[in-house]
């Protein structure tokens, strides 16, 4: 009997050690403050973040100011209103890209590894400085929105209910795909390249650089399979008067759309990031 107890003593005082570690979700919770801390250090990373889709909202509405075929919005405030999806990616694809992978190669990951922290808590950290940024950056694209290109912000709560969710979908969507695409680089210089290519390649394919009533059939297809056209699109839906729906693609929103497709890349890359997410460098 002593022997017994002797045995399951040691074995119960490890459950109790297993069972006073902090969560996964308190764990990435923690990791909040250290990333906003990380994130506003770097003044040149800050000041480009935040004025890069201002000055191209502006530079592209100059261009862009006929007003729409049998309407009264110009073509730059329908660039306005989808600029917050490149506000997005913007904050998420690129910044997480070539974060992470500055991270790896400074050995960062690797001495955060001997933490509790897990894949999925570090994971929770990035899309929430993510959700931040790009809350603080949606702010100041709808203020040029409104005060420039007279975009009319939701006027009842279902609008603000779908912009909330293409917000909150769009960036976990593109913040996963940014935390993937950073296990494909070996340094953040190849990281810079991989993301920032990519980037600006969806941004004429998606609407948001150039309306989508202007590009041909196989950029609209090649564009449909990538998140950016569809928060462009959800962005539109609540920014834009409802005539503006007959110049989409479909003729609509197509809200249950956006909401399967985001929802879709959200699942799928928390899966990819899951399996291939490393905290070194293969060497």
């Amino acid at each position: 009997m002593a022997i017994e107890s002797a045995e399951t003593r040691p074995r119960h005082r490890a459950d109790e050690a297993e069972s006073n570690l902090p969560s996964t979700i308190r764990i990435g919770l923690s990791r909040i403050i250290p990333e906003l801390k990380m994130f506003y250090r770097r003044p040149e990373q800050l000041a480009l973040t935040f004025t890069m889709p201002a000055v191209i909202c502006l530079l592209l509405g100059a261009i862009f100011s006929a007003k729409v075929p049998g309407t009264e919005i110009s073509t730059g405030s329908v660039i306005a209103a989808s600029m917050l999806a490149y506000g997005i990616l913007s904050t998420s694809f690129i910044n997480l890209g070539i974060g992470i992978a500055a991270d790896r190669e400074t050995g960062a990951l690797r001495r955060l590894r001997g933490t509790p922290a897990t894949a999925s808590s570090y994971f929770i950290g990035k899309i929430a400085l993510v959700a931040i940024a790009s809350l603080a950056e949606a702010v100041i694209i709808l203020l040029l929105g409104v005060l420039v290109f007279r975009l009319h912000l939701p006027a009842d709560l279902f609008g603000w209910f779908t912009f909330g969710w293409v917000f909150i979908l769009g960036i976990i969507s593109c913040s996963l795909l940014g935390i993937f695409v950073s296990n494909l680089a070996s340094n953040a210089v190849s990281a810079a390249v991989i993301t920032n290519g990519p980037a600006v390649g969806l941004q004429f394919i998606s609407g948001t650089y150039v309306p989508l009533m202007l590009l041909p059939t196989w950029m609209l297809i090649v564009g449909s399979f990538f998140p950016v056209k569809w928060m462009a699109q959800g962005f539109r839906s609540v920014l834009l008067p409802p005539q503006m729906a007959a110049f989409e693609p479909a003729g609509s929103w197509e809200h249950w759309r956006i909401f399967l497709v985001l929802t879709a890349w959200s699942i799928v890359g928390l899966l990819a990031c899951l399996r291939v997410f490393r905290w070194s460098d293969r060497n």
